[in-house]
């Protein structure tokens, strides 16, 4: 009768010492195919280009970190102190509280504008199929090629005639026309593809046009939406044209132009820029944090459809 404690002992570890296990084979090298070739090029191109994508941020945040002294004596060496004074010369100099709300301000009141005209103005000439409609689309078309700096003096006399400069409503309303034309190419465009089966739907039970478009439209348009407000909200944020030529009160002006109000026509202090520069681009990246799902699947969605 065989014990229940007993075990077999394998053939092949017969003969082996206790507590040593066998060699590992050696690995046969793969050869190096056309295929593996193009997967390890690929990769290698994708690690240098994310190091020079994110290489300039880095030294932007550890240069700003560093005193003038250490920067002057060798600009690209490693540092060798740190300090947050910079920071704090930065913050006061150029009125990051006021001048961040005068960048809020502008920035929301300007999506909100483009958002609601351009999509008032992009499902009639989404639907309407008649020659005017066609024509006024690629009139707004034409508009998204027509560079800034070509309609900066016409906007300065109107808005001179109309009393709006030196005023937040004068820079939102020029935001706004600037990016109308865009706003409605992004709406036209993606309301097109949404199938009429939804309102043929709503005219049965009843709704008119404008009900149409706020209840079954403007919900679809979410997706898009996120995708336009990305794009124009840094576009707004970031610029520097508009505000130096139609804000001349040094109190209204926004953050960017603050922060890049240092740099002289002689000389650049880093140690004083770059703070600036990422104290200006701050609140972005804040909102962007918070938002990033929706701003991903908005942008996801919008280029699924």
């Amino acid at each position: 009768m065989t014990s229940p404690l007993s075990t077999t002992v394998p053939p092949t570890e017969v003969g082996r010492p206790a507590g040593k296990r066998d060699a590992p084979r050696p690995r046969t090298a793969e050869p190096w195919t056309p295929r593996r070739l193009a997967a390890g090029l690929g990769t290698t191109v994708l690690c240098l280009g994310t190091v020079l994508f994110v290489l300039p941020f880095v030294f932007t945040i550890v240069t700003s970190l560093r005193t003038a002294a250490d920067v002057a004596r060798s600009p690209l060496g490693i540092p060798h102190s740190f300090t947050l004074k910079n920071f704090t010369q930065a913050f006061s100099q150029i009125h990051y509280g006021t001048s961040t709300l005068n960048t809020l301000l502008i920035t929301g009141l300007s999506c909100v504008l483009i958002t609601v005209l351009g999509a008032l103005a992009g499902y009639p000439l989404a639907r309407i199929t008649a020659g005017w409609s066609t024509a006024v689309y690629r009139l707004f078309i034409l508009g998204t090629s027509i560079p800034v700096f070509v309609v900066v003096a016409p906007l300065y006399l109107l808005m001179r005639d109309l009393n709006l400069l030196d005023t937040y409503a004068g820079v939102v309303f020029i935001y706004t026309a600037l990016n109308l034309p865009l706003a409605v190419f992004f709406y036209t465009s993606f309301i097109r593809q949404v199938p009429t089966d939804l309102e043929e739907a709503a005219a049965l039970d009843g709704c008119g046009a404008l009900r149409t478009f706020f209840v079954i439209i403007l919900p679809l348009l979410r997706p898009v939406t996120s995708t336009l407000l990305t794009f124009i909200s840094l576009q707004i944020w970031n610029d520097l044209l508009v505000p130096l030529v139609f804000l001349q009160d040094p109190g209204k002006r926004t953050v960017m132009v603050n922060a890049y109000s240092f740099i002289d026509p002689h000389t650049v202090q880093p140690t004083t820029l770059f703070p600036a520069a990422l104290l200006g681009v701050l609140p972005l990246f804040v909102i962007f944090i918070f938002f990033q799902r929706q701003m991903v699947a908005g942008m996801s969605a919008g280029a699924v459809k």
